[in-house]
């Protein structure tokens, strides 16, 4: 009896060691106790409906069909969920998945979801505390000039809100469980199978700027999956006590969800104001090459006139100005 719980006690010493081996209390040549788990790169984040979008870009540019300036507004949450941990249930973050999907779509944006910096340079510059360089070079500073309508206006602002969360639509499962009957050979074993269904419900709308008409309304919702799997056995074996359970889980992310809402809601938005007749627009793939300004990382205004040469159709790519994944870049440790 000693002996045995001797070498128990010695392998829980060596458990602690080993688990204490990764850790230390005092900090490397890094300056850190500990480096960090995990190697991923960075990736673009599209949903089954950014392709759509691209295509619609693509359309618009082949027929040189202009977009109105489309503003963001407030796409909150509604629905007042609070999870577990006491943070929110649901994205707040649902305008900026919106701006994104319309960049996506070669929309021309314009800000008006967060204007404090420019409300901001705009009283400075009033004000005559702002300075740009000058014809002189860097020593010949001027304040900067207000010039009327120098800020473009919007034709068209989309708003809405998430509206719906469900929890628990339908779920179902199974435990099965065995024992022995014998007492003298104990042993038990378990497994567990669980399932449910919930779904996230958004309502946007488009409005025109400058008469505050309703032109276009649009509500969608979006079912989301959990699974979950479990086996353990639990057994006595020459007086040793085994218990041994695996599993695994998974839910289908509820945030991507509302992205995707938000990205097949822009579909249907800028497919009527760009007049296209339907997804047979992406079977013309002739004008492909030309995606240059947007794609599945949304769109950004060229710097300089090089969208031929410049980085923009490398921004989806996950091994890009990665220190360890692109050979091109210096590793350099600082």
């Amino acid at each position: 009896m000693i002996a045995r719980s001797t070498r128990l006690a010695g392998v829980a010493a060596c458990a602690a060691l080993m688990v204490s081996g990764c850790v230390s209390t005092t900090a490397g040549p890094s300056g850190q106790y500990a480096s960090p788990i995990g190697n991923a790169p960075v990736t673009a984040n599209p949903t089954p409906y950014s392709t759509a979008l691209y295509c619609l870009a693509d359309y618009a540019r082949r027929y040189n069909l202009p977009s109105p300036r489309i503003a963001v507004g407030r796409i909150s949450d509604y629905t007042g969920t609070v999870s577990a941990d006491g943070g929110r249930q649901i994205t707040g973050g649902a305008s900026l998945m919106a701006s994104t999907a319309l960049a996506k779509s070669g929309a021309r944006l314009v800000e008006r979801y967060d204007t404090s910096v420019s409300e901001l340079e705009l009283r400075y510059a009033n004000n005559k505390l702002i300075g740009d360089e000058g014809p002189g070079g860097p020593s010949d500073q001027q304040y900067r000039r207000i010039l009327a309508g120098q800020v473009p206006g919007s034709d068209f602002y989309v708003v809405g809100g998430i509206t719906e969360v469900n929890y628990n639509i339908r779920s179902g499962g199974f435990d099965a469980g065995m024992g022995e009957i014998d007492t003298n050979r104990p042993g038990s074993g378990l497994i567990q199978a669980k399932v449910f269904v919930m779904n996230v419900a958004m309502d946007l709308r488009l409005v025109q700027t400058t008469t505050l008409e309703v032109v276009d309304v649009i509500s969608y919702q979006k079912q989301i999956v959990g699974r979950e799997i479990s086996a353990g056995v639990f057994d006595f074996l020459n007086g040793n006590v085994f218990d041994i359970s695996a599993g695994g889980s998974a839910m289908e992310p509820t945030q991507l969800a509302v992205r995707a809402m938000v990205e097949r809601a822009s579909v249907e938005f800028m497919a009527n104001l760009y007049g296209a007749p339907g997804p047979e627009i992406c079977l013309d793939t002739a004008n492909e090459p030309l995606r240059d300004t947007y794609g599945p990382t949304g769109g950004y205004y060229p710097a300089y006139p090089n969208t031929d040469v410049n980085n923009g159709q490398t921004r989806a790519d996950p091994s890009r100005w990665h220190d360890r994944r692109d050979g091109a870049v210096r590793r350099t440790r600082y």
